[in-house]
């Protein structure tokens, strides 16, 4: 066993190696993904744990093999679904409902512990999860701690000393673990008061009081820190990537002082590991590096992908402390700008007076683990790319130019600028046709008729009863659909049988909705594998990977599309399956689209123009699919916006023009639809106070949005603002299993009722049905359409007099 002795005082500076901030914790065939499932479904905990076991002690192993040597090189994320909600569990954050359940801060890598972990995330029958939300501008999501009102923290200190000893068993050196830091701790939980039915926390004080609870928070930091020591650990990671942003409810200005006191405190702590601090998903600042350079930390890392190098002035305080330079990004597939990272890291070199390392900007845990494994990619396009291993492989090339440099190095530095222009010189990669299109739109492309026209037409064409009753879109992807595609992908069922399967299930998901009395239908998306990569399988543009798998959320994982060139549509995509749909029913069918936005977010987007411009492409794509379906008949036409708030700037200065041409994308999109035609857009698990001038900005007809995780917070800040279009704000939480009882839903429909007026309000889950069974489909909406039959009545009711 690796272990070292616990010395006497505070360990002595050191230099920490060439490292990465994180690793994909799935796996590389979503081992991860498969054992929590497995799990979830009723399987033994002890499978659970050994899986979990043996993914860490792989992860470790194979980073090292990678080149990732010395005492601290390797970080060890130890979290089985979420880096978040481990921090929280290690710091017995529980909330009182779980407690009240017999679910109590405990080891999160015991059976136990694994039981409390997959409770907070997913609920249980009786019990409402942790709120989900993004991870800052990022397709992942993380769970939403609860501070409640006189909370104490209780640091699960030797579980994180065992978890230690277990990663340092399997490895050659000691490994570093990894652990969110107090100060973004705080800023990502959320002050919470009282309760929902189902036992949802919900409301906030004064959200500044968070940091009063800094100091508690971190003696518990302190805790696990000695134990880490006791345990032989010689670094450990504090990622603070909130210090990136200035978008918090708490000023910057005590933000910045209450880092400066926390690291003071963390520093002082007796026989404590060396602290590496990074700052990512931006640029930090000179006020965070003067926090953090004054506070005793013995490393800090920076984004350079995000950032500008530091002036000299800016790194005066952090003299003598190991600088990590973040030079290589964690958050695309391209592969980095060699020359620019040289150039980076001399001018760091010309700056800091200290020992600087390479690392990555933020964790690789966003993008896929190899592409040595696409063998099916173009070659051409494959050499422009740099999934996790690759990736590792140039943090280690440029470490080098730190030590004298290597012929290797320069090599690179070659190749890399002849594939780059290469790449420029792409066919696919500039298509004059598409240019030409999106520099001939205008201002009245972006614009549709006045809203209340709108309404009386869609009214009179639709006839829809109040609280209309709909779906965000996707039904359950059973086993057999998935056979079908995959025997469809291998060669095994022919276009013909193909077509004929998933017509069948298409007229029994339209079946099931007219049985269980759904006034606007869907056709389920069975022949869909992922609401974006689907899309990108149809566009030019795009190419899609086979194992280029990331974590999303909990198990769900997708693949990411390459978007590498000139987006256009050779074809219609959606139409034949929309108008099979129609054709079995006489009540409405949405048309179902992914906005321009969400596509952009959640594809590995090209680096070689504006995002607005590659959005303003997929959107004259989109528009071309809304003149079609409008064509065919099509009266509904839901374009997805899930991401609008994913890709919000970290900065608030910059955000005003995100939401620009973010919305401006959104209405060149359906900016074709007439006034009958219905526009429906769908967001989810964000912050939407933040945007809600953009959500109205957007003039879909209807909007449909999460509420129920977050305590339906987003209905009250809708009235604030004044919207007056449809809204539906989802009363069912579709990512947990728990089956919503009619009298929970029917509280939640007279809410928005009385806020938002019985006009406007749709009834609908909060989100595709995709990842859900369908028993518990069935039944959540069987009390969906229940619970909104009483609601109607209620409002039918004539007033009683007084």
């Amino acid at each position: 066993m690796n272990t070292i002795p616990s010395p006497s005082g505070a360990p002595r500076p050191a230099t920490l190696p060439t490292t990465v901030l994180g690793y994909p914790r799935i796996g590389p065939d979503r081992e991860m993904k498969k054992a929590l499932e497995a799990y979830w479904g009723g399987g033994d905990p002890a499978a659970l744990s050994a899986a979990l076991s043996s993914q860490r002690e792989r992860t470790l192993q194979h980073l090292q093999g990678l080149g990732l040597r010395g005492d601290g090189a390797v970080p060890a994320d130890g979290a089985a679904i979420d880096q978040v909600l481990d921090a929280a569990v290690l710091l017995g954050v529980v909330p009182a409902r779980f407690r009240a359940a017999g679910l109590r801060p405990v080891d999160p890598d015991s059976h136990d512990g694994l039981a409390l972990v997959s409770a907070l995330a997913r609920g249980t029958e009786e019990l409402a999860p942790l709120e989900l939300t993004k991870w800052f501008d990022t397709n992942y999501h993380y769970y939403v701690p609860e501070l409640e009102p006189g909370a104490r923290f209780a640091p699960q200190g030797e579980a994180v000393a065992r978890r230690y000893r277990a990663f340092a068993d399997a490895s050659a050196d000691l490994p570093r673990l990894t652990l969110l830091g107090p100060v973004s701790f705080l800023l990502l939980a959320k002050v919470t008061t009282g309760a929902l039915e189902g036992g949802a926390a919900h409301g906030r004080t004064d959200p500044r009081s968070r940091l009063d609870l800094l100091p508690d928070l971190c003696q518990a930091y302190a805790t696990l820190l000695q134990q880490l020591r006791a345990a032989g650990a010689s670094w450990v990671q504090l990622e603070e990537p909130a210090l990136a942003s200035d978008g918090w409810d708490v000023p910057r200005e005590p933000i910045i002082a209450g880092t400066a006191a926390a690291y003071r405190q963390l520093a002082a702590v007796s026989d404590r590991p060396n602290l590496f601090v990074p700052v990512s998903y931006g640029a930090a600042g000179a006020e965070v590096l003067e926090a953090l350079g004054g506070s005793g930390v013995e490393a800090v890392g920076i984004d350079l992908e995000r950032g500008e190098v530091p002036t000299a002035a800016e790194l005066a305080p952090l003299r003598g402390i190991t600088l990590a330079a973040g030079v290589v990004g964690g958050r695309n597939i391209w592969r980095t700008d060699a020359t620019h990272a040289v150039r980076q890291l001399d001018e760091l070199r010309e700056r800091h007076r200290g020992p600087i390392t390479v690392s990555t900007a933020t964790s690789l845990q966003h993008v896929p683990h190899d592409v040595a494994r696409e063998r099916a990619l173009d070659p051409e396009i494959a050499c422009w790319l740099a999934f996790a291993d690759q990736k590792i492989t140039e943090v280690l090339s440029l470490a080098s130019h730190l030590h004298g440099g290597s012929p290797e190095l320069e090599s690179w530095c070659r190749e890399d600028a002849d594939r780059r222009a290469r790449r420029a010189q792409h066919p696919r990669v500039h298509v004059a046709a598409v240019r030409d299109r999106l520099a001939a739109v205008h201002a009245g492309d972006r614009r549709r008729g006045p809203s209340a026209v709108r309404r009386e037409a869609q009214q009179a064409a639709l006839q829809l009863p109040p609280l209309p009753t709909t779906t965000i879109g996707s039904f359950p992807q059973t086993a057999q659909i998935r056979r079908l595609r995959a025997a469809h992908r291998r060669g095994e069922l022919g276009q013909e049988g193909y077509v004929d399967g998933i017509r069948e299930q298409i007229a029994q998901c339209v079946a099931h909705q007219e049985q269980l009395g759904l006034d606007v239908l869907v056709h389920g998306e069975a022949e869909r594998n992922d609401m974006v990569q689907y899309f990108a399988e149809l566009l030019e543009g795009f190419v899609t990977t086979t194992h280029g798998w990331v974590q999303s959320y909990g198990s769900r994982c997708l693949r990411p599309p390459v978007l590498f060139g000139d987006v256009h549509r050779p074809q219609a995509m959606t139409v034949e399956w929309t108008r099979f749909a129609a054709s079995l029913t006489s009540r409405p069918v949405k048309g179902m689209l992914t906005g321009p936005v969400t596509i952009l977010a959640w594809s590995f987007v090209r680096d070689d123009q504006p995002l607005s411009e590659t959005s303003d492409q997929i959107a004259l794509a989109l528009r071309d699919e809304v003149d079609d379906l409008q064509r065919s008949g099509t009266q509904i036409i839901q374009v997805d916006e899930p991401a609008l708030r994913e890709l919000l700037p970290l900065r608030e200065a910059d955000r005003p023009e995100y939401l620009r041409w973010s919305v401006d994308s959104f209405r060149l999109a359906t900016g074709s639809a007439g006034a009958e035609t219905q526009i429906h857009t769908h967001l989810c698990y964000s912050e939407f106070e933040t945007v809600i001038e953009a959500i109205d900005a957007l003039d879909a007809d209807v909007t449909t949005v999460e509420a129920s995780r977050s305590g339906f917070e987003v209905v009250s800040a809708l009235a604030r603002h004044g919207f007056s279009r449809g809204i539906g704000p989802g009363v069912w939480d579709i990512h947990s299993p728990r089956v919503p009882s009619v009298d929970e839903l029917t509280e939640r429909l007279r809410l928005a009722v009385s806020v938002l007026g019985a006009a406007t309000v749709w009834s609908n889950p909060d989100c595709g049905l995709k990842t859900r069974g369908w028993p518990e489909t069935t039944a959540s909406l069987e009390n969906l359409v229940r619970a909104t039959a009483a609601v109607r009545a209620e409002i039918a009711a004539p007033a009683v007099p007084v």
